[in-house]
């Protein structure tokens, strides 16, 4: 979408009544490719011996495992396995057979050919914030998720291109958690045409999960298991442990040819060392065990090596986001994804509890050290608050300018001999100015970026237009778009077949999630 689809009513009238048939600034913010070269916060030896400190933690002190089938595959792939502690050794020629059968590059599809992404290292892909208890916005407050929250939160990542994937927006509590997956992948599917998410809540709910999105995509299941259109997100339970549903959730995606987003979450001084390499030397640890296992379930599943690591506040334990630590975590995180050759997430975020200056300077330096770790996902990059448990519509709006300055960053700049515009240099003399040029004239309505939210205009200006500020200028925006904006094209005969399933489940009672 472009960004004067988002315009309150009144603007965008009145802009279409003076420009009338006027050419728009052409964008694509679909398939992006990070600009920036990566940027190392520790030397090759040292990133080399965090990852052999990484092995020699999964040989010697092992991890826990809590699913008995998961712990018979480790088994099966020559693990060492003690049933009464439920501890796994793990052998670095497991490890290292597991890193060279996971994928490179990893195609996935969309509900639409120009939705389909690929992972793959040098791409970016951005997520809006996820897996929030809570949403707020301006008008309502803050409030438990509901069912219509994720819907409405669904409208928005649709419409913005900057937003490849849809990730677990927030959880609808007002849903029991037998008929959740329903709403969820409802809402996806219907209103949107972009990378689904899945929880991994156990076999029955992911197993049901892929049925419905095999079916509304007109999939076989050959075509849905040789083909990667969904994904889920794996967290290990730091300091060392996968539990029952995350090892399901590994194995299940892993055998139905899904994408899991492995993604130990170690926090600095508490889940993990209080340094950033201890920190990070865990994350890879659990990272390696997660993706060993995905490996071992089925060879060449398609997996995402991931971190999630910051520091607590000292004083009070609560996790910070948007830190120097955060950033640098980031940076070594990225330094270990390139030695493997794996695709990789990382992950902005804010502690703030309002979509504030405070939520803004956290977020972009987040945003800021996944880009230059050269992270393929970005996932919490628009609307997350109070560490991940509120998602803010007003901030997901003004996030989401930043990400497309950024995606801009991504195009090509040109320098041929008309962008050099030397016939303008010899146009204007010396003291004048550029506004009337031809060079001006034939470009100036397409040459710059055009603001989503800010508004350039001068203090007089801003006054006599009531003087808005930017986040009440972000409830009109997205108000507009829920009310406005355009959803995808849908087949209504696999809208109606999804819908009477899951009337049919519902009755049946749903399914229950595993623990």
């Amino acid at each position: 979408m472009t960004e004067s689809a988002a315009l309150p009513p009144k603007t965008r009238r009145r802009r279409s009544r003076q420009d009338g048939a006027t050419p728009r600034r052409k964008v694509n913010y679909r398939n992006l490719r990070n600009p920036f070269p990566p940027m190392d916060i520790f030397s090759a030896d040292r990133i080399a011996a965090m990852h052999e400190a990484a092995l020699e933690v999964l040989e010697t002190l092992g991890l826990k495992v809590l699913l008995p089938e998961a712990r018979v595959i480790y088994r099966g792939g020559g693990a060492i396995v003690d049933e009464s502690t439920e501890m796994v050794r793990i052998g670095r020629d497991m490890v290292f057979a597991a890193l060279e059968s996971a994928p490179r590059s990893i195609p996935m599809s969309g509900g639409a050919p120009t939705r389909d992404i690929k992972l793959e290292i040098g791409n970016l892909v951005f997520q809006p914030g996820a897996g929030a208890p809570h949403a707020t916005d301006l008008e309502r407050g803050r409030r438990p998720g509901t069912e219509r929250d994720f819907r409405e939160l669904t409208k928005l990542t649709q419409h913005f291109d900057v937003f490849h994937m849809v990730p677990p927006l927030i959880e609808p509590q007002d849903v029991p958690m037998n008929l959740r997956h329903y709403a969820t992948m409802d809402a996806q599917l219907t209103l949107s045409d972009k990378v689904p998410f899945i929880f991994s809540r156990g076999t029955p709910q992911v197993l049901e999960c892929f049925e419905m999105l095999r079916d509304f995509r007109g999939l076989s299941d050959d075509a849905f298991h040789d083909g990667a259109h969904s994904y889920t997100i794996i967290n290990t339970n730091s300091p060392r442990q996968i539990d029952v549903p995350m090892a399901q959730g590994i194995i299940d995606f892993a055998r139905g040819g899904q994408v899991s987003i492995i993604t130990p979450f170690t926090l600095m001084g508490a889940m993990a060392p209080i340094t950033v390499a201890g920190a990070i030397t865990l994350s890879h640890a659990e990272a390696l065990a997660a993706i060993t296992l995905a490996q071992l379930a089925r060879p060449g599943a398609p997996v995402c090596y991931g971190t999630f690591t910051s520091n607590v506040d000292m004083k009070s334990g609560a996790p910070a986001f948007g830190t120097p630590e955060h950033f640098k975590a980031s940076l070594a995180a990225g330094q270990l994804a390139r030695m493997l050759g794996l695709p990789w997430r990382c992950a902005s975020g804010s502690a703030a509890n309002l979509s504030d200056v405070q939520a803004a300077n956290e977020t972009q330096f987040g945003i800021w050290g996944c880009l230059l770790a050269g992270a393929t996902v970005v996932i919490h990059s628009a609307g997350w608050l109070e560490g991940g448990l509120t998602v803010s519509y007003e901030k997901l709006i003004t996030d989401v300018e930043v990400l497309q300055m950024v995606a801009e960053l991504c195009a090509d700049t040109g320098a041929d001999a008309s962008d050099i515009a030397l016939e303008a240099l010899a146009e204007v003399q010396p003291g004048g100015h550029f506004f009337g040029v031809a060079h001006t004239r034939a470009r100036y309505k397409t040459e710059f970026y055009e603001p989503l939210v800010s508004d350039l205009s001068n203090f007089g200006t801003w006054t006599e237009r009531g003087a808005v500020d930017t986040t009440t200028r972000a409830t009109g925006i997205w108000k507009n778009i829920l009310e406005h904006g355009a959803g995808p094209d849908v087949d209504l005969s696999r809208a109606e077949a999804l819908r009477n399933y899951i009337e049919k489940r519902t009755k049946e009672g749903g399914a229950l999630p595993e623990s």
